[in-house]
């Protein structure tokens, strides 16, 4: 793991992983502590992607370039593109299957497979939050995660539009799922 001082920094440095991720954290901020020392474990079991850190109060123009307006945030890069942003603190199981996974993109009759928008609403303690999160990963569903516990706005319209306060819910093209399950999401993902 390396810190970055600026946007330059971070590419320069990126160019030298195909696969990397970058941290974007704010020091003595709890859920900053909390994801970074999850982030740490995660990173200790699986190098397979590199790791770059940015402290938002001294590195300022990484945040607004990519348009993060919250912290922490761990922003996915795999060939220099951003794949994903994933924001709060999470279970180092889940991170390490973020850092472990080779993103791939499927193809049909030589076409690129129009990926389904997916979006998670979950909170950092919750166990089904994670195994949703991390069957996502493991079958190389693009997703964006949303910490309701974090978020009231995004909470209260979750409410508004399924009428369940419970997460994970899982919105998929506009569909959503509470819970976690396989089997709708196997249905909608078209994952066998």
């Amino acid at each position: 793991m390396q810190n970055v001082v600026s946007l330059d920094d971070f590419r320069t440095k990126q160019m030298e992983n195909h696969r990397a991720a970058l941290f974007l954290y704010k020091p003595h901020n709890e859920a900053s502590e909390c994801a970074l020392e999850r982030l740490r474990s995660a990173f200790n079991l699986s190098r397979r992607t590199g790791v770059f850190l940015a402290d938002v109060s001294k590195v300022r123009d990484i945040h607004p370039f990519y348009q993060i307006t919250t912290v922490p945030a761990l922003l996915l890069f795999s060939g220099g593109e951003l794949e994903n942003v994933v924001k709060g603190c999470h279970e180092s199981e889940f991170l390490k299957a973020l850092l472990d996974h080779e993103i791939s993109e499927a193809q049909t009759s030589g076409e690129q497979k129009v990926a389904p928008r997916v979006t998670v609403y979950s909170t950092p303690t919750c166990s089904w939050c994670t195994t949703l999160k991390t069957w996502l990963v493991r079958n190389n569903i693009r997703f964006t995660d949303i910490d309701v516990s974090r978020d009231e706005k995004a909470a209260q319209e979750l409410v508004r539009r399924s009428g369940q306060q419970g997460v994970p819910q899982t919105d998929i093209n506009g569909q959503i799922i509470e819970g976690f399950d396989l089997n709708r999401l196997k249905e909608l993902l078209g994952v066998n």
